[in-house]
């Protein structure tokens, strides 16, 4: 399995609607590290880690909560990090 990693940022109903938990619970079910956080424009930023496969899964399962509202991500492949064994809010 291929481990790729990810920055992405969100825009939309994102801050307030549950976004990070959600994203750490999903991570943590799929096995994907990394992490997640508010930004003061009212974007969430995340750098995730895992199998394409992996990280699909935590994107959407973040889409299927309940206020969130994802209008446009920027996404963008970098390198991966050695060591890490989690997925945290930052």
């Amino acid at each position: 399995m291929n481990q790729i990693r990810k920055y992405i940022v969100f825009y939309g109903i994102v801050q307030g609607v549950g976004f990070r938990y959600r994203a750490c619970h999903a991570a943590d079910a799929v096995g994907a590290t990394g992490w997640v956080c508010n930004e003061y424009d009212g974007s969430v930023s995340m750098e995730i880690q895992g199998t394409e496969q992996q990280i699909d899964a935590v994107i959407q399962a973040v889409e299927r909560g309940r206020y969130v509202s994802i209008e446009k991500m920027s996404v963008k492949t970098i390198p991966l990090v050695d060591g890490e064994y989690c997925f945290r809010e930052r």
